[in-house]
């Protein structure tokens, strides 16, 4: 896992605030997925295998995520993320992952930090890195 000093976040927030205005000036020669706390999918497996409590939170949609999820995951999907950030608890670890492009699961990894959270990382690889190495999988479907 990376950290950052408290400079760069504050830094990071105050871009995060302008790109609300000025989306092409505030992140220029900067991307999300450079301004996020990653975990690899083995360091995850480590953890969760340690008994450590970890709140996953799978960004696929639904359908996909009722199909098979990491185990204990919680379903907010891309779509949704917006209106139900809230749902994401603000102490613990929390890990969000998905099967889509690292910079959707960052912009709302720093969706969440703009609001205060601290305790957010993103699975880098997300779902397929988890897949790829033949880790468990849980499903919902009946």
């Amino acid at each position: 896992m990376t950290s950052r000093s408290a400079s760069t976040r504050a830094l990071f927030l105050v871009l995060v605030r302008l790109a609300l205005f000025f989306p092409a000036v505030a992140f220029a020669g900067h991307s999300a997925e450079d301004s996020v706390d990653t975990i690899p999918a083995e360091r995850l497996k480590l953890l969760i295998d340690a008994g450590e409590n970890i709140v996953l939170i799978d960004l696929r949609p639904a359908q996909e995520f009722r199909r098979d999820h990491l185990p204990g995951a919680r379903s907010i999907p891309l779509t949704e993320f917006a209106r139900r950030f809230k749902e994401v608890p603000q102490t613990g670890r929390v890990v969000l992952y998905c099967a889509c492009e690292l910079f959707q699961v960052a912009e709302r990894a720093l969706l969440l930090e703009a609001q205060g959270y601290r305790n957010v990382f993103v699975m880098a690889e997300g779902y397929p890195g988890w897949l790829k190495r033949g880790y468990p999988l849980e499903t919902t479907q009946k």
